[in-house]
């Protein structure tokens, strides 16, 4: 097979000979500088994906994407959503009402946010219907809570804490007393659980709960009916802020007001996006010196075939054809190393959540603990446009490596280089 003459010589130095062997491992450690870069790099980016992942499927998932409330309580919400779900925007709307306390069992107390809500609409705004899976120490289901029976759905996290499961009583302290010819006393309701969530999401798992909506309305001593307002559901969860404050608008903006996500999660989400750009940046820089490592190979290699190069030139190959020969060299390098970065970071960013929960599982130790960060694993998420950026710029960081090496090498005189050979 036909092959120009600078792609076979330069493919000829890339291979050892037996005088130098060094310059060959140099070669050779470049070669792998760089396949770590590169994996380490997919790996990294991988791992911050599948921060992302979870952050949107659970956390998102879980919170609104953004509510419509007003001061008073609304009387009807199938007439307020009316309206609202006429919007193309707007995928489902469910009411709710929230009431703040703390949870008591058997002396232990836990504070806790109850969201009212309505088991069949609540489905259609929120993933909590997902959580419920047995080998997760789940129990229960969304459709166990009915009007009048005061049951609660509960995280895994404060069902520990409490050492309660399903079937336990619990009693809620309301932030707000009674006042009683004996004096003023604590608002106390008893709660029956009747479901433990899963979520692995320690903000969630441990404050978060669930009641019947009417039997919150009855708490807060409201008539039957009325909700403290509406949970919106966008088809895109970044329009939020814009549609929420555009639909109180519509509604009256003396008499409603909008929340959305970034108001209580936006800055964790805003944080996990920063982190990913600044760490691929510095990752970046890694793959980067790895590249220029390619620049004192080429050198070696130049300085040791100056009589190869001034015998070519005699020969008649132009100084183009012989910045060619060295620039396909450190390019075989460059396409080498970042070829078999690729599949290891590929390979180690599919395997690193089971690696990791292996390694957690025989130290007996998290590396993630719930009480610190949102979520208690540590998870992954390959995409192929990552492994193609990635690559693409280790291959342009190797090429632009080979053009001052290369660029000596034309310059070589073939009467200067043979003068003591």
């Amino acid at each position: 097979m036909f092959r120009p003459l600078f792609v076979f010589v330069g493919a000829r130095y890339t291979r050892a000979k037996r005088r130098n062997h060094f310059v060959s491992f140099i070669s050779l450690t470049s070669m792998i500088g760089l396949a770590l870069g590169v994996m380490v790099m997919i790996l990294v980016l991988s791992v911050m994906n599948g921060f992302d992942r979870e952050m949107r499927n659970r956390v998102l998932g879980m919170v609104p994407h953004a509510t419509v409330e007003s001061a008073t309580p609304i009387d009807d919400w199938r007439q307020l959503a009316g309206p609202i779900l006429k919007q193309p925007q707007v995928l489902a709307a469910a009411p709710f009402t929230q009431m703040q306390g703390l949870l008591s069992h058997d002396g232990k107390v836990q504070k806790v946010l109850i969201n009212g809500v309505d088991p069949v609409e609540e489905a259609k705004v929120s993933v909590i219907g997902e959580f419920f899976k047995a080998e997760d120490g789940a129990q229960g289901a969304l459709a166990a809570l009915k009007p009048g029976e005061f049951g609660l759905i509960i995280g895994k996290k404060a069902a520990s804490k409490l050492g309660v499961t399903v079937g336990d009583k619990l009693t809620f302290v309301a932030p707000e007393v009674t006042v009683t010819p004996a004096g003023m006393f604590p608002r106390l309701k008893r709660f029956t659980v009747v479901g433990i969530f899963s979520v692995g999401v320690g903000e969630v798992d441990g404050f978060v709960a669930l009641a019947h909506i009417q039997d919150i309305a009855r708490l807060h001593r409201w008539k039957d009916g009325q909700v403290q307002g509406l949970r919106l559901k966008f088809d895109d969860l970044f329009q939020a802020p814009r549609l929420a404050w555009g639909i109180a608008q519509r509604l009256g903006e003396q008499d409603f007001f909008a929340r959305d996500w970034t108001r209580t999660h936006g800055n964790l989400y805003q944080a996990i996006r920063m982190e990913k750009a600044m760490i691929g940046l510095l990752l970046l820089l890694i793959v980067a010196v790895a590249a220029f490592n390619i620049i004192s190979t080429l050198v070696m290699v130049v300085t040791d075939k100056k009589g190869d190069i001034a015998i070519l030139r005699t020969l008649g190959a132009t100084p183009g054809q012989i910045m060619a020969i060295f620039m396909v060299q450190g390019t075989i390098i460059g396409v080498v190393g970042t070829l078999i970065g690729a599949v290891l970071g590929m390979l180690a960013a599919l395997g690193v959540s089971s690696g990791v929960a292996h390694v957690e599982k025989w130290l007996g130790f998290k590396f993630l603990n719930a009480d610190v960060y949102f979520i208690d694993y540590l998870p992954s998420q390959l995409l192929a446009a990552d492994v193609l950026l990635v690559c693409a710029a280790a291959l342009v960081l190797s090429f632009l490596a080979t053009l001052y090496p290369a660029w000596r090498a034309a310059r070589t005189q073939p009467a200067e280089a043979l003068r003591y050979e």
